[in-house]
């Protein structure tokens, strides 16, 4: 045992040998484990969606590349429309590019004004909008316009299908002096080209933001036969009875713009 006590004897400048195996052995271990360098999955999984987002990104841009056309010069855009004017007006006053008697449609008694058949409808939204196209052209030229909505009176439509001898009809259609026209590209085409100016020219103009004051430019006033019921009572024989004075939706045309 005294042996034993003095092998276990500790000098001021020494310390104990189990103790230092310890220490040593756990700080080994934690050098161990910071040391060794660990790939996480996750970090891999991050870098592989990158690498495969840039290359959807080139490949889209393949895509773009084979599809798009490449963004014209405005200037050479500006000569062609000025070029483009100057051939049609190089051709006299008596030129008509879009000529509206070679098609031989007519409409009988509107030789003197400008007639549009057109919809206020909004179901078809192409449609809708190269109506309201039409009738702001018209309205920029301050020229009085025989609107003729179908939506509001289906005799129009009728009217329309016997004059173009077609059952199927595109609208807007527009009559310039009782002679076919054409639709909403034909007259986009004739306004940027200034010709509609010339094909208006003899027409009255009216002031500047004019509205009718009885129907408010739609047209169109409740029946005063039938207050747009389209009934009325027959005291002789007791019964209601169609109102004859209007049209299938108790309208009639205003008298004060559509005379």
């Amino acid at each position: 045992m005294a042996e034993f006590e003095n092998n276990q004897e500790i000098t001021p400048n020494s310390k104990p040998t189990t103790n230092k195996m310890t220490s040593s052995s756990i700080f080994n271990r934690s050098l161990t484990i910071h040391s060794t360098s660990v790939t996480k999955p996750y970090l891999q999984s991050t870098s592989g969606f990158y690498s495969s987002f840039e290359s959807m990104k080139g490949k889209v841009k393949k895509l773009r590349s084979l599809f798009e056309s490449p963004k014209p010069n405005p200037n050479e855009l500006q000569i062609q429309a000025t070029n483009k004017l100057q051939s049609v007006k190089s051709m006299g006053p008596d030129y008509n590019r879009f000529p509206v008697n070679d098609n031989r449609i007519q409409l009988p008694g509107t030789e003197d004004r400008i007639v549009v058949y057109l919809t206020s409808l909004r179901g078809i939204r192409r449609t809708y909008e190269d109506c309201y196209a039409v009738k702001m052209i018209f309205r920029g030229f301050r020229v009085w316009v025989d609107e003729r909505d179908i939506s509001m009176d289906s005799a129009y439509k009728k009217e329309l299908q016997s004059v173009l001898g077609e059952k199927n009809v595109s609208l807007p259609q527009v009559f310039i002096r009782g002679n076919h026209v054409g639709g909403a590209e034909v007259i986009k085409q004739m306004f940027e080209t200034g010709e509609m100016e010339r094909v208006l020219d003899g027409f009255p103009r009216r002031l500047a933001g004019f509205v009718c004051a009885g129907c408010g430019d739609v047209r169109f006033v409740p029946c005063g036969n039938c207050s747009g019921s389209r009934k009325l009572f027959d005291e002789d024989e007791g019964v209601l009875k169609r109102c004859l004075e209007c049209n299938e939706n108790g309208l009639i045309r205003c008298s004060d713009c559509c005379s």
